[in-house]
């Protein structure tokens, strides 16, 4: 090729680069232009690119969370539904309906006005579930309106199964708590997760309870969402309609698996509100494991996504300490039998008043000539403010310690859980209570008396209660009650154990020959003494009453008390129940309950032999 074809050549592929380096430079241009001017729409029904950029994006709608679930000792559910909801997603009313009519089809099967249904359609910003008037939670929708919902074909009307935390049938309970958005305990629990923004102050998380307890377990890998695609114009997308997308790992969601029977549960809390337990607890414990069956406590906690609504209460009275008057007996003597100041033959005399500290019987006259037993059957304050002066202030509070009171009870890790890197505490708002606020400050016979008695310092929970009669049961060994008893991955496979643990004091056990004696004057209490009025039932029952005069809002008012065991013969279930804030001189409803519980109790034992 001569040298001037070659100059030829490269001339002509100067100039071709050169034409294309002009018409990437006018795009370069335009662009800019489009991103710094301002521009008019092209019409009426479209908008700037810009915004259209925007718009068209999938609507995201979450299905479910992945939180983790709750099940029963029998593998039944505590939490976690799916049913239909009918979902849908903004788009402009021009875009929705195929025809003029399927909108008042639709509004006809949810029996509500068209123009109701239209404006809220309209003013969506988000994609949302219809819910009826007063519902918290997406509508459940019957199989009458599926029938009529599935024969209509509207754009960005969908029905989908929606994940519903809570069971319908059966609502919150409060030893498995609630989830709420709580921005200062996702700080308190998860603050480098919010400052590397894997999580936000707006994500929810375990507000009490269980839920609170393993919240770092049950909170997942992620949730499963539906996504519809739109255009800058709101119009659907045909042909990408709707995506799925979901959490492939075959370990999470965990199930949490309780030792809690559903169904005793339920039936007992329809016996409660019956009966009207306005504000209280009961906790039922197996008798020879010590493990919860039941927990109920009132007011209920709100079945809305608020906890702050009005006649519920999210604290658990069950784990609350409050003052336990006459129970606290049962400690008294104890502490006397282990300190040796008295025995079972010992003869006493109430005259009904005790002479001393403004202190009386509250019998009128007294129980005149009683023994030990009979004090505790008759409930008798004499008796047992003289031998809370025989004792110290020590002597009682070592002799309830060794009884699990005043100090936390509930299952605990003894150590770093290794599923969650910390300790664990199965009841974190769990209260120690207390016999007195502190030994120095007991300076007279008279605060041991008023603590002999229950009242004073003295602060026990329900769980606590109803954990000393197992105590009394295996011979003053104290067991720590457990509502979790094993942690599963999704696929089954076992993630962690949560075995049954002694929580023994660091003073030692009481000796059998006390605990017998105290089960023996249980005993007298139903046959004789003040709980004669329950001594008729499925079950022979034994236990001890318990009324505590305290103040609320100024005004005289009391604590009413019932723990016990039953059948006697076989001890299968320990019970406590707490009707708390009642009006002096009422009948002792917490005793009531505790009959119609043990009655409950031994026919449910029936129907499954």
């Amino acid at each position: 090729m001569s040298a001037e074809r070659r100059r030829n050549r490269q001339q002509r592929i100067f100039i071709v680069l050169i034409g294309l380096s002009a018409v990437a430079l006018l795009f370069v241009l335009r662009i800019g232009w489009l991103q710094l001017m301002p521009s008019k729409p092209a019409s009426a029904t479209s908008a700037h690119w810009k915004q259209e950029s925007v718009a068209q994006r999938e609507r995201g709608l979450v299905l479910d969370t992945g939180r983790g679930d709750f099940y029963d000792r029998n593998g039944l559910p505590l939490t976690g539904e799916t049913y239909e909801a009918l979902a849908v997603f903004p788009l402009q009313m021009k875009a929705r309906a195929s025809s003029p009519h399927e909108m008042a089809k639709l509004a006809a099967a949810l029996g509500v006005r068209q123009d109701v249904l239209e404006q809220w359609m309209q003013e969506l910003k988000e994609p949302a579930f219809w819910r009826k008037d007063g519902e918290d939670k997406p509508h459940r929708l019957t199989a009458e309106e599926l029938r009529s919902i599935r024969a209509l074909h509207i754009n960005g009307v969908r029905l989908l199964p929606y994940r519903n935390r809570y069971l319908s049938a059966s609502g919150i309970k409060h030893a498995i708590g609630y989830v709420s958005q709580h921005p200062e305990l996702l700080r308190a629990d998860y603050g480098k997760r919010l400052e590397k923004h894997t999580m936000r102050l707006t994500d929810q998380t375990g507000g009490s309870g269980l839920e609170r307890s393993f919240d770092r377990l049950l909170q997942g890998t992620g949730p499963t969402t539906v996504s519809y695609f739109t255009d800058g114009t709101d119009k659907p997308l045909h042909g990408l309609d709707l995506r799925l997308t979901s959490p492939s790992n075959p370990y999470y969601p965990v199930k949490v698996k309780t030792t809690m029977d559903l169904g005793i549960q339920n039936r007992l809390e329809k016996y409660m509100d019956g009966k009207r337990l306005k504000e209280g607890a009961v906790v039922v414990l197996d008798a020879q494991s010590g493990d919860i069956v039941s927990m109920i406590s009132r007011p209920q906690l709100p079945q809305a996504a608020s906890i702050d609504a009005g006649g519920t209460d999210a604290a658990n009275h069950a784990v609350r300490a409050v003052t336990p008057g006459s129970i606290f007996k049962l400690i008294t003597e104890a502490a006397a039998l282990e300190a040796r100041v008295t025995d079972d033959r010992e003869q006493f005399y109430c005259s009904g008043d005790y002479g001393r500290y403004g202190l009386h019987c509250w019998r009128e006259g007294g129980h005149g000539h009683v023994t030990l037993q009979e004090a505790l059957a008759g409930s008798c304050n004499v008796v047992f403010a003289t031998l809370a002066e025989r004792l110290s202030a020590r002597q009682i509070l070592v002799t309830a310690d060794q009884l699990g009171i005043g100090r936390q009870v509930g299952w605990s890790s003894k150590g770093v859980f290794a599923p969650l890197g910390k300790p664990l505490r199965q009841f974190a708002e769990e209260e120690a209570g207390m016999v007195f606020t502190g030994l120095s400050a007991v300076r007279d016979g008279g605060q041991l008396a008023q603590t002999g008695i229950g009242q004073r310092d003295v602060m026990i929970s329900p769980l606590q209660a109803a954990n000393l009669i197992v105590t009394l049961l295996h011979n003053g060994r104290v067991q720590e009650p457990r509502l979790a008893s094993e942690i599963r991955y999704a696929n089954g496979q076992l993630l962690a154990k949560l075995p049954r643990h002694a929580a023994d004091s660091q003073y030692g056990r009481i000796h059998a020959g006390t605990a017998r004696t105290l089960l023996r004057g249980m005993e007298a209490v139903v046959e004789y003494g003040t709980g004669r009025a329950i001594s008729e039932g499925s079950w022979a029952v034994a236990g001890k009453s318990g009324t505590a005069q305290i103040r609320r809002e100024g005004a005289q008012r009391v604590n009413q008390w019932f723990v016990g065991y039953g059948p006697i013969e076989e001890p299968r279930y320990a019970v406590a129940v707490l009707s708390e804030n009642r009006t002096p001189g009422t009948s002792n409803q917490a005793a009531i309950l505790f009959r119609g519980i043990m009655d409950i109790l031994a026919e449910l034992s029936s129907q499954k032999r």
